[in-house]
C-alpha cells in the first residue's frame, strides 16, 4: 500500500537514533515506553539513560528500592509509573524468571501496561502484526483518512484500531509502527505542520479537504481542580527540617513533602500565617515565621493546578525526626518542592 511504503521510507531517511530503537530487548523497550507515556522523547531520553545505568536488568530494577526508583524518576511526573514499573520488574524478575511475555494478549496483563504499550513491545521486540494507537498515530490516521470521529469517545478507539490493523504492514510490523510514529511526532505535528514537504500530500485526504488544522477531533474537555497548598518548613536549632511521606492514594504517592496545610481557598499572607499559628507543632511555638515566596507558585498538572506557598518556622529547641539537609536530598520529592530545596537549601550544603 502506498501509505505504508511512503510512511517506512520516509522513516528509514528522517528517524531519530535512539537507544530503545537499536535493540529487540523487551527490557530497554518496555522501559522506554513507559517512560514516554505522555512525556517528550526530549524529556524522557535522559531518564532512560540514567535508569539504563542504575539497573542494567529488570532483575537490578526488581531488587531496587523504591525510593531509590522513584527518586531517579524524580521529574519525570506521573509517578505511578514509576511504581508500576517497579511493581512489574519484580514480578517478571522473580515470577517469570526474567524472561517477558513475548504476545501482545501476554504482555497486556503486565501491570502498568496498556494496549498501545503492549502493541509497542510486542511488535518492536517480537516482531508480532500488532499495531499501535497512540496520539502521533491519531492525528496522522485522522488527517491521512480525513476521520472526522471524535477521539475521545471509546467507540472511536475501536474505529482507529481497526483502522491502524489494516494500514499495518504485516511483512515488518515493527519498522511500519516506529515509521507511523515517527512521522507523527516530527512531520504531521499537532500544529501548524509543514504539509508542503508532506511525502503523503498528495494523498492526504485532510489536506484535500483543508481540515488539517480541525484534525483529529476531540470534544472532551478536562475538568481542571485547583488546589492551594502551603507547605511548612519547619527548622529546628540544628538547622535540621521535617519531612513526611505522602500515604494513600492521589497525586504524589510514596514521595515526600514538608508538612502542609491545605485551604479552600487562596489565603494572603497574613491569612496563612494567622493560620499556622494557631497550629500545634509538638507543643512548641515557632520563634519566626516567614513567608519564602511572596509570588504564589502555580504548578500545573493534568487534572490538579496547585497553588503553593512555602513558609519557614524557626524553632528554638530540637524537632523530632528531623533531618539534615543531606539526608533530605537523597528522599524523592515532587519536583516542585525539589526545585524549591535546590534553590533555597541545597546550594549551602
Amino acid at each position: 500500500m502506498e501509505f505504508s511504503n511512503s510512511l517506512i521510507h520516509w522513516y528509514l531517511q528522517n528517524k531519530r537514533d535512539l537507544p530503545w530503537r537499536n535493540t529487540t530487548n523487551p527490557y530497554w523497550i518496555w522501559l522506554s515506553e513507559i517512560m514516554l507515556q505522555q512525556t517528550r522523547v526530549a524529556q524522557g531520553l535522559p531518564y532512560f539513560l540514567t535508569f539504563t545505568e542504575a539497573f542494567p536488568t529488570i532483575f537490578d530494577l526488581a531488587k531496587a528500592d523504591e525510593e531509590q526508583v522513584l527518586k531517579l524518576w524524580q521529574g519525570l511526573g506521573y509517578y505511578s509509573r514509576a511504581r508500576n514499573l517497579h511493581a512489574t520488574a519484580k514480578y517478571i524478575a522473580f515470577e517469570l524468571n526474567g524472561e517477558f511475555p513475548s504476545s501482545y494478549k501476554e504482555l497486556l496483563k503486565l501491570k502498568g501496561v496498556g494496549e498501545y504499550t503492549a502493541a509497542a513491545i510486542a511488535s518492536f521486540s517480537y516482531n508480532e502484526p500488532v499495531a499501535v494507537l497512540d496520539g502521533n498515530v491519531f492525528r496522522v490516521l485522522s488527517r491521512y483518512f480525513n476521520v472526522d470521529s471524535d477521539i475521545s469517545l471509546p467507540k472511536t478507539k475501536t474505529e482507529f484500531q481497526n483502522l491502524a490493523q489494516e494500514v499495518l504492514a504485516k511483512d515488518n510490523p515493527a519498522l511500519f509502527n516506529q515509521a507511523i510514529m515517527e512521522f507523527g511526532a516530527l512531520q504531521c505535528v499537532p500544529k501548524n505542520p509543514d504539509c508542503n514537504s508532506c511525502v503523503l500530500n498528495s494523498s492526504c485526504a485532510g489536506l484535500q479537504n483543508k481540515r488539517v488544522d480541525e484534525l483529529p477531533v476531540k470534544n472532551k474537555k478536562i475538568k481542571i481542580t485547583k488546589r492551594y497548598l502551603n507547605y511548612l518548613v519547619l527548622k529546628d536549632l540544628d538547622n535540621k527540617m521535617i519531612v513526611q511521606k505522602r500515604e494513600g492514594k492521589g497525586i504524589w504517592e510514596n514521595l515526600y513533602e514538608f508538612p502542609l496545610l491545605e485551604t479552600k481557598t487562596q489565603l494572603s499572607d497574613s491569612e496563612a500565617i494567622n493560620q499556622i499559628e494557631d497550629l500545634d507543632f509538638f507543643n512548641l511555638k515557632p520563634s519566626e515565621i516567614i513567608v519564602l515566596n511572596p509570588n504564589i507558585i502555580v504548578h500545573k498538572l493534568s487534572h490538579q493546578h496547585l497553588h503553593i506557598r512555602f513558609v519557614e518556622l524557626h524553632f528554638d529547641s530540637k524537632l523530632p525526626d528531623s533531618k539534615s539537609i543531606s539526608e533530605i536530598e537523597k528522599l524523592p520529592f515532587p519536583i516542585v518542592i525539589h526545585n524549591f530545596m535546590a534553590s533555597n537549601y541545597f546550594n549551602s550544603l
